[in-house]
Protein backbone atom coordinates (compact mmCIF):
# COMPACT_ATOMS: atom_id res chain seq x y z
CA UNK A 1 0.00 0.00 0.00
CA UNK A 2 1.59 3.41 -1.16
CA UNK A 3 0.94 6.33 0.97
CA UNK A 4 0.76 10.60 -0.71
CA UNK A 5 0.67 13.59 1.92
CA UNK A 6 0.23 17.01 1.05
CA UNK A 7 -1.27 20.33 2.18
CA UNK A 8 -3.73 22.53 0.54
CA UNK A 9 -3.51 26.40 1.25
CA UNK A 10 -6.49 28.35 0.50
CA UNK A 11 -7.28 31.71 1.50
CA UNK A 12 -10.95 32.92 1.91
CA UNK A 13 -12.12 36.87 1.39
CA UNK A 14 -15.28 36.91 3.51
CA UNK A 15 -16.41 36.39 7.28
CA UNK A 16 -18.22 33.08 6.16
CA UNK A 17 -17.61 31.07 3.37
CA UNK A 18 -17.62 27.67 1.58
CA UNK A 19 -14.95 27.34 -0.94
CA UNK A 20 -15.02 24.70 -3.88
CA UNK A 21 -11.42 22.78 -3.14
CA UNK A 22 -12.65 19.52 -5.60
CA UNK A 23 -9.70 21.02 -7.95
CA UNK A 24 -7.29 21.53 -5.64
CA UNK A 25 -8.21 17.87 -4.16
CA UNK A 26 -8.43 16.45 -7.58
CA UNK A 27 -4.68 17.49 -8.49
CA UNK A 28 -3.46 16.08 -5.74
CA UNK A 29 -5.22 12.69 -6.35
CA UNK A 30 -3.55 12.89 -9.67
CA UNK A 31 0.36 13.46 -8.45
CA UNK A 32 -0.47 10.69 -5.76
CA UNK A 33 -0.94 8.25 -8.82
CA UNK A 34 -2.79 5.92 -6.85
CA UNK A 35 -5.74 4.41 -8.58
CA UNK A 36 -8.00 2.83 -5.78
CA UNK A 37 -7.70 3.96 -2.33
CA UNK A 38 -9.25 6.56 0.21
CA UNK A 39 -8.50 10.41 0.45
CA UNK A 40 -9.06 11.49 3.90
CA UNK A 41 -9.43 15.34 4.06
CA UNK A 42 -8.61 17.33 7.44
CA UNK A 43 -8.83 20.98 7.69
CA UNK A 44 -6.52 22.24 10.41
CA UNK A 45 -8.32 25.36 12.68
CA UNK A 46 -11.04 25.46 15.35
CA UNK A 47 -13.02 27.66 13.16
CA UNK A 48 -13.11 25.61 9.69
CA UNK A 49 -14.29 22.41 8.76
CA UNK A 50 -15.03 20.65 5.44
CA UNK A 51 -18.46 19.24 3.77
CA UNK A 52 -19.29 17.62 0.59
CA UNK A 53 -22.28 18.94 -0.89
CA UNK A 54 -24.12 20.37 -4.17
CA UNK A 55 -21.54 21.45 -6.98
CA UNK A 56 -24.71 22.97 -9.44
CA UNK A 57 -26.46 25.35 -7.85
CA UNK A 58 -24.37 28.67 -5.89
CA UNK A 59 -27.73 29.23 -3.54
CA UNK A 60 -26.76 25.70 -1.87
CA UNK A 61 -23.69 27.09 -0.19
CA UNK A 62 -26.02 30.49 0.89
CA UNK A 63 -28.54 28.27 2.75
CA UNK A 64 -26.12 26.24 4.52
CA UNK A 65 -24.41 29.09 6.24
CA UNK A 66 -27.98 30.84 6.69
CA UNK A 67 -28.97 27.24 8.21
CA UNK A 68 -25.81 27.07 10.34
CA UNK A 69 -26.09 31.10 11.04
CA UNK A 70 -29.69 29.91 12.33
CA UNK A 71 -28.64 27.40 14.32
CA UNK A 72 -25.61 28.89 16.21
CA UNK A 73 -26.38 32.97 15.94
CA UNK A 74 -23.81 35.59 16.25
CA UNK A 75 -22.98 37.40 19.37
CA UNK A 76 -24.96 35.18 21.75
CA UNK A 77 -22.19 32.55 23.17
CA UNK A 78 -19.61 32.96 26.37
CA UNK A 79 -16.87 32.26 24.25
CA UNK A 80 -17.24 35.54 22.57
CA UNK A 81 -16.06 37.41 25.74
CA UNK A 82 -12.32 35.53 24.53
CA UNK A 83 -12.31 36.90 20.66
CA UNK A 84 -15.71 37.22 19.31
CA UNK A 85 -16.30 33.79 17.59
CA UNK A 86 -18.42 31.43 19.42
CA UNK A 87 -20.57 31.18 16.50
CA UNK A 88 -17.69 30.30 14.35
CA UNK A 89 -16.42 27.41 16.55
CA UNK A 90 -19.96 25.87 16.78
CA UNK A 91 -20.54 25.98 13.00
CA UNK A 92 -17.23 24.02 12.93
CA UNK A 93 -17.97 21.49 14.98
CA UNK A 94 -21.37 20.59 13.57
CA UNK A 95 -20.01 20.03 10.23
CA UNK A 96 -16.79 18.65 11.26
CA UNK A 97 -12.94 18.97 10.23
CA UNK A 98 -13.02 15.67 7.98
CA UNK A 99 -13.91 14.24 5.32
CA UNK A 100 -13.07 10.52 3.39
CA UNK A 101 -13.59 10.27 -0.65
CA UNK A 102 -12.70 6.75 -1.93
CA UNK A 103 -10.65 6.81 -5.09
CA UNK A 104 -11.52 4.49 -7.76
CA UNK A 105 -9.91 4.45 -11.23
CA UNK A 106 -7.64 7.26 -10.57
CA UNK A 107 -10.35 9.71 -9.59
CA UNK A 108 -12.53 10.91 -6.40
CA UNK A 109 -15.48 8.46 -6.33
CA UNK A 110 -17.96 11.97 -6.51
CA UNK A 111 -21.42 11.81 -7.57
CA UNK A 112 -22.47 14.17 -10.70
CA UNK A 113 -23.49 16.64 -7.91
CA UNK A 114 -20.91 16.52 -5.23
CA UNK A 115 -17.80 18.88 -4.57
CA UNK A 116 -15.59 19.07 -1.59
CA UNK A 117 -16.24 22.75 0.13
CA UNK A 118 -13.89 24.38 2.65
CA UNK A 119 -15.74 26.44 5.45
CA UNK A 120 -14.41 28.99 6.63
CA UNK A 121 -16.40 30.28 9.68
CA UNK A 122 -14.03 32.77 11.14
CA UNK A 123 -12.57 34.88 8.30
CA UNK A 124 -11.23 36.30 5.87
CA UNK A 125 -8.35 34.15 6.35
CA UNK A 126 -4.95 34.40 3.89
CA UNK A 127 -4.63 30.41 4.33
CA UNK A 128 -6.46 27.85 5.96
CA UNK A 129 -4.69 24.43 5.93
CA UNK A 130 -6.58 21.24 4.23
CA UNK A 131 -3.85 17.94 5.25
CA UNK A 132 -4.63 15.65 2.40
CA UNK A 133 -3.46 11.89 2.96
CA UNK A 134 -4.09 9.64 -0.20
CA UNK A 135 -3.55 5.50 0.70
CA UNK A 136 -3.95 2.92 -2.29
CA UNK A 137 -2.27 0.92 -4.95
Amino acid sequence: MKQFLATLEVGTQSERALVDITELVRAEVRRSGIRDGVCALYAQGATAALMIQENDDPNITLDVLDCLEGIAPAGRWRHDRVDDNGSAHIQAGIVGPSEVIPIRDGRLALSTWQNVFLCDFDGPRRRRSVLVTIQGE
